[in-house]
């Protein structure tokens, strides 16, 4: 137990700083009271110990091993996710939404995961006119990304759209010219609003230029927010629903604490001190990965296959998707959208789509939606039986695709570049916060086979 209580921020959403304040003046009140308590956890309790290690965790991708820091998110097995403590709900209820919308926004939880406060609805506009103003593409990455061929994936070219636009980095040209040490967040945190603010840009260039060749595309608009953005240079911003998922889907995604690969992935490359750009751009290709970021893809598709041999979800009986389940997994193969490697229970960003889906008339009438809710009402059930699933609940991917796909969003292999787009909120926000705290390279020690035989003998 701790000798005495660490100085910590207070709860949240207990807290508003002025409207008039920006948010790097809010970071600038933050950081120090961070790097404080920081410094007393090393100074008091370095040595306590927070867990242990097994020849399981080390053979098995160092699952469930404490080992790093991550102060956005923390996710508990049977709550689900809580960004600084805050519920989904409780963000849903706190964090402003866009003028005319009722979802939070991209840049209410980028203000929160940053901060651990709550912005109020003027500062989370006026972060979105920032970031509308820094939002166009340079012209060297529009000419690189409209080079590559359309075959290409979607996902190499957005890392290396990404990678590219390292060329302004602000970091590095600071650290080149030797900066201190105690500045460095301000300069990774300049980058980082940047690459937020293009992220956009840059993933509606690859749509169009992969699916809508020839189509125009539209210019940021200084008066909508960062998904209002996005789903208009999409060639969506008619369609106020989707625009309003997204808003949703952005904001659920945006952190899921630091040790899934991505995140991993952009911390550990930040850990060399390389910039923003370089960080995210490995994370973007972990993210690609058919084990991390493929996931609602195939879940769709599992969904659709279902759809055709079954028949309309609002047909079809629970008896008919149970039959479906168990040859799904007599086949040998696990059920997509099911299960999740740390969570117990069902996913709360699950949840919080199906509330959307719930919400909406339209959404209710898709045979696609309709089938979605009623796996949930059974496969629980049938995965218990079967007995070989550590978490027999769904996952944010059970409904995500699904509904991308309902509102007209249907290729597949795109759907990761929206994953990608949302999770920069939390990986560039630890980026932030790994240079503010002076967090060390990360340089776990690595055991052969001979070696882990030798320390249990």
């Amino acid at each position: 137990m701790l000798a005495r209580r660490l100085p910590a921020l207070r709860t949240p959403y207990a807290r508003q700083a002025s409207t008039k304040s920006s948010l790097r003046q809010v970071l600038e009140e933050v950081v120090p009271i961070k790097q404080q308590r920081l410094k007393q956890l090393k100074a008091e309790h370095g040595q306590a110990v927070i867990g242990d290690v097994k020849v399981e965790n080390v053979l098995g991708g160092m699952r469930g091993i404490k080992a790093m820091l991550w102060e956005a998110s923390v996710l508990d097995p049977n709550e689900g996710i809580r960004f600084h403590g805050m519920t989904i709900p409780e963000c849903q209820k706190l964090l402003p939404p866009a003028p005319g919308g009722k979802e939070m926004t991209a840049e209410s939880m980028l203000w929160l995961l940053m901060t651990g406060r709550v912005p109020t609805p003027e500062q989370s506009r006026e972060l979105s006119r920032e970031l509308a103003e820094k939002g166009e593409l340079p012209v060297h990455v529009q000419h690189l990304i409209d080079s590559l061929p359309a075959s290409l994936h979607p996902m190499t070219q957005l890392g290396m759209g990404v990678a590219a636009l390292n060329h302004d980095s602000a970091f590095q040209a600071g650290y080149e010219k030797g900066i201190k040490k105690t500045e460095y967040w301000t300069y990774a945190l300049e980058d980082c609003i940047n690459l937020i603010a293009r992220l956009p840009t840059l993933a509606a260039r690859i749509y169009r230029n992969i699916y809508r060749p020839g189509a125009p595309l539209a210019s940021v608009d200084k008066d909508l927010d960062l998904v209002g953005n996005y789903t208009n240079m999409l060639g969506f911003g008619d369609n106020k629903d989707l625009t309003e998922y997204l808003r949703l889907y952005i904001a659920l995604h945006g952190d899921h604490e630091g040790g899934n690969a991505s995140a991993h992935t952009s911390h550990l490359v930040g850990s060399t001190l390389s910039d923003p750009f370089l960080s995210y751009s490995a994370a973007l290709f972990a993210l690609a990965g058919p084990l991390h970021g493929l996931a609602n893809q195939e879940v769709l598709r599992w969904q659709l296959a279902m759809q055709e041999e079954l028949g309309s979800g609002h047909e079809v009986s629970h008896e008919d998707i149970k039959a479906y389940l168990w040859k799904t997994l007599k086949s040998g193969q696990v059920v997509p959208g099911y299960g999740h490697g740390v969570l117990r229970a069902p996913d709360p960003r699950f949840l919080a789509l199906q509330q959307f889906c719930e919400a909406r008339p339209e959404l209710l009438e898709s045979p696609t939606i309709a089938l979605v809710k009623k796996t949930y009402e059974v496969a629980p059930d049938v995965l218990k039986e079967h007995g070989k699933t550590k978490n027999p609940y769904p996952n944010v991917d059970a409904t995500s695709g699904c509904v991308l796909y309902h509102y007209g969003l249907k290729e597949f292999k795109y759907y990761t570049v929206i994953f990608g787009v949302s999770r920069a909120l939390g990986c560039l926000t630890q980026i932030v916060w790994a240079r503010a705290l002076g967090l060390p390279i990360e340089r776990p020690k690595s055991l052969s086979m001979d070696a882990i035989e030798k320390l249990i003998q």
